[in-house]
């Protein structure tokens, strides 16, 4: 058995990622937003001066310091799940890459912990690799929220940042996409693996451009740390949620955990399921300026089929049963 002393830096440390993932943004939005009424409205002033000067920041690759990725807590967070890291294949850094991450699951834990943070050795395991994971917009226009995921080396996810990211002098450059995006979140059923991906093919074409190789990475138990309310495509509760997804940019969700003090009651602590994000092997992709649709395809479908192997190939070892696949809509 764990001591008290290791089980609750581990819970607290998974916590305050939901935490921070739902209520950063606001509340400091709403905290400089109040200072302005009070003797420290300068505080706010000056703070909002730097915000526009640097606004354009998370186009061009964002902010990343490294203290903040090797953070300890992240292993705590790590250790909680417990979260692990599988490398199939090398990434050799004298080319650059478009890594497809899957699923999105409701807050993408095991692709922040293992690709915006050391707490599983990316940067041992994959050396000469400099990883940008890449998120909506919108979150960059949450005041003090953006300077802290900017230092994970997170960027937007905007077609100028990509390019910004992947036409560096330095080769090795690597860009996360959730591919199902927000969309995706609506079907974090556990238990279930369903991905969106039959009609995103902007990442293909991304890669296409630079002549980066694509790279499929799904995490086993994405899905799994959370119970979900899953409602019927063909429901008005559904139909809100994806007007209001694009409106908003992403899927409002009726999700839950456990509570804090006790795994008996509702709560937003995360359920302990272990989460296993397999790296593929990469694919090569020629550069190209201008691609053809039928490029596009001819990559896109290399890709669901590299993606569906790498499923095939760890399902069981992951706890996935022989039975399970993959469903792409």
């Amino acid at each position: 058995m764990e001591s008290v002393q290791k089980q609750w830096p581990e819970v607290v440390s998974a916590y305050q990622y939901v935490l921070t993932f739902l209520f950063m943004g606001p509340f400091f939005s709403l905290l400089v937003l109040f200072l302005l009424f009070t003797s420290f409205w300068s505080v706010s002033v000056l703070y909002l001066v730097w915000f526009l000067l640097d606004w354009d920041r998370p186009n061009q690759g964002g902010r990343r310091f490294e203290w903040t990725r090797n953070w300890a807590m992240w292993k705590h967070a790590r250790d909680y799940y417990p979260i692990k890291l599988v490398k199939t294949a090398e990434l050799p850094p004298d080319r650059n890459y478009v890594l497809g991450a899957h699923p999105h699951g409701i807050m993408c834990i095991g692709t922040f912990c293992n690709f915006s943070t050391e707490a599983n050795n990316f940067s041992k395991q994959f050396p000469g690799i400099q990883v940008s994971p890449a998120v909506l917009a919108s979150l960059f226009h949450f005041p003090i929220y953006r300077d802290y995921i900017m230092s994970y080396g997170i960027c937007s996810v905007n077609w100028r940042s990509l390019n910004f990211v992947l036409s560096q002098r330095r080769l090795g450059q690597a860009v996360i996409i959730m591919v199902g995006g927000a969309q995706e979140s609506l079907y974090a059923i556990p238990g279930k693996h369903c991905l969106i991906l039959r009609d995103r093919k902007g990442f293909v074409r991304l890669a296409l451009r630079h002549g980066a190789s694509l790279v499929p990475v799904y995490s086993f138990g994405e899905n799994d740390v959370f119970n979900f309310k899953a409602f019927a495509t063909n429901s008005w509760q559904y139909m809100c949620q994806i007007t209001f997804k694009k409106i908003m940019g992403f899927a409002p969700c009726i999700f839950w955990g456990h509570g804090l003090f006790s795994a008996n009651s509702w709560g937003l602590v995360p359920f302990a399921r272990p989460i296993t994000t397999v790296v593929g092997r990469p694919i090569p992709v020629p550069q190209r300026l201008d691609p053809t649709e039928e490029e596009v395809d001819r990559y896109h479908m290399l890709y669901m089929e590299a993606l569906e192997q790498l499923f095939e190939d760890h399902k069981e070892s992951c706890g996935v049963p022989a039975s399970t696949h993959l469903t792409f809509i």
